[in-house]
């Protein structure tokens, strides 16, 4: 079986001193595949560094994400256009806006978010979504954005069934992680009535680790562990998880297997 993990900053600096272990971990579960999210101009090198390292296995996106977008967030995205009209990424992320960290910058990250999706529109790219504390506002602003050039993630997803579903009708997916397997994570109640076929499994790593890990380093080696949660929740094989995540992640991130 073979797993892929849609959303892990493996370029993250808690990795550097055992990266290549972490990865040879990786391939040893069945994890072959990582999508890499930028989040500002800082990570760039480190994630193309990942990439070329391991080639295949480390995909990177070109994005701001919103924890980082501050009054001269226009400076870092003329940097981020520049690297996209460079040369190819898989998606524009991690983008989106989070009123868990910082309120007042909220309608900046507004704008950030609202140039950044007009990327992915004109490039026919995913997009993939940090939204925390900020579900209903980021569902809205993509709403009002919303048409046939637009698809992508919501990354880190912990709403309702009734926001999950907002999101599945706007043609979203549902990024799943660790939070799935805390015991109030909500999950439990959710994933059941919205079943596999719009969601893809990631672990957000070094950040929320599953249980029994939770409260150490995350690692996109504990997928599996994620995926059987998911298969529990949703009354599915572990190969069925498997299955339909990875096309669900494929399609998404328009990577033709063969």
């Amino acid at each position: 079986m073979q797993f892929i993990d849609t959303h892990a900053h493996i370029y993250s600096k808690k990795y550097d001193n055992d990266r290549d272990e972490v990865i040879e971990r990786c391939k040893a579960n069945g994890v072959n595949r990582i999508y890499m999210p930028n989040v500002d101009v800082e990570s760039i090198d480190a994630m193309l560094e990942a990439e070329q390292r391991y080639p295949e296995m480390c995909i990177p996106m070109m994005g701001l994400h919103p924890c980082d977008v501050d009054k001269d967030f226009e400076k870092q995205l003329y940097v981020m256009e520049d690297w996209l009209s460079k040369r190819p990424f898989v998606a524009i992320g991690e983008i989106g806006t989070d009123l868990y960290w910082d309120k007042d910058s909220f309608e900046l990250q507004k704008e950030a978010l609202k140039i950044q999706v007009d990327w992915a529109k004109q490039k026919k790219l995913p997009i993939v979504l940090h939204c925390r504390e900020s579900i209903d506002e980021t569902i809205a602003i993509i709403g009002e954005m919303n048409d046939e050039n637009l698809t992508g993630i919501f990354h880190c997803f912990t709403g309702s069934v009734e926001q999950a579903k907002e999101i599945i009708e706007m043609g979203f997916l549902l990024g799943i992680g660790g939070v799935s397997t805390f015991k109030n994570g909500g999950m439990d109640k959710v994933l059941p009535e919205i079943g596999l076929e719009q969601l893809v499994l990631e672990t957000d790593g070094p950040y929320l680790a599953p249980v029994p890990h939770r409260g150490k380093r995350n690692s996109p080696e504990y997928i599996p562990i994620i995926a059987e949660r998911v298969g529990d929740l949703t009354a599915s094989t572990l190969e069925k998880v498997s299955e339909v995540t990875n096309a669900n992640a494929n399609k998404v991130f328009n990577r033709v297997e063969g």
